[in-house]
């Protein structure tokens, strides 16, 4: 029993001494943890992401080039020529002209098609209250041959394409008109003072004036259609490329660099004596 006693005695300071020890080591809190490889990558990944965020806000509050671009929006308004009468809705002038001024960098640019079968020159000017709320930086102005057809009396004419090109300024937008001519089986007469209506609008309401709408299209076979008045496709190519744009681009260059005062247009000369009849 003395020696069980003995051993017992000699063991219960050192269980003691370890239970301390252990009782010390549990009190003591866990050592920071060191930053790893991971930890280090995942903090340059989201620095990174941060940059490239930050990058990314820099390059959309700069405005690109095609940002830059103010929107332009063309009125074609007249009556079948515009319209596009027997030809697909690509195909007429409009549609062309319009792809064609986005090919030319005008990406922004919109071409309304407000032509109508069968308009005359009173029509339109009933209806430009309606066409005004497209609001135009630019008119494309053909109408008169309708009103040719029917033998309607040419001051009758010029008044109503006066007073049409004359509320489209007041309303901003710059006007360039189409000049017309027609057959003579009305009398030269007529047809002489019909043709003259367009330069002299041109010149008298400071207008820009492609000289004949129709100037090697009209009384070609091979560019209009059975009806002998109503251009085809490649008619229309043919008016855009050659009749059109040589006019509309630099008036679209000249307002480009214009102030908000408006533009200033120079007239073309006058229009060739190629009759045609038209609709």
């Amino acid at each position: 029993m003395m020696n069980v006693s003995s051993r017992l005695a000699h063991c219960l300071p050192a269980v003691a001494i370890l239970a301390v020890v252990l009782g010390i080591s549990g009190c003591q809190q866990d050592p920071e943890p060191s930053v790893t490889d991971d930890n280090q990558n995942t903090i340059s990944q989201t620095a990174s992401a941060q940059t490239s965020e930050t990058l990314s806000e820099t390059k959309q509050t700069t405005p690109s080039i095609e940002q830059h671009q103010t929107p332009l929006t063309i009125l074609a308004l007249g009556d079948s020529l515009t319209e596009g009468l027997g030809v697909a809705s690509d195909a007429n002038y409009p549609a062309q002209l319009e792809a064609s001024l986005q090919e030319r960098g005008y990406k922004d640019a919109k071409v309304i098609n407000s032509g109508l079968s069968g308009e005359t020159s009173t029509g339109l000017v009933n209806r430009l209250d309606w066409v005004l709320q497209t609001k135009p930086d630019v008119t494309i102005l053909t109408i008169g041959a309708n009103d040719a057809m029917r033998g309607i009396d040419v001051a009758t004419i010029e008044a109503n394409i006066r007073t049409a090109v004359q509320r489209l300024q007041d309303n901003g937008s710059t006007v360039i008109l189409g000049g017309m001519q027609i057959y003579d089986n009305l009398g030269s007469d007529y047809v002489q003072s019909f043709a003259a209506i367009y330069p002299r609008v041109a010149k008298d309401m400071d207008v820009t004036l492609i000289p004949f709408f129709l100037e090697g299209v009209g009384g070609d076979p091979k560019l209009n259609q059975a009806d002998a008045i109503h251009p085809t496709k490649e008619g229309y190519a043919v008016i855009v490329n050659d009749n059109i744009l040589p006019v509309l681009a630099p008036t679209l260059e000249t307002l480009k660099s214009a102030d908000a005062n408006g533009s200033v247009n120079a007239s073309e000369p006058a229009a060739k004596n190629t009759p045609t009849e038209t609709m």
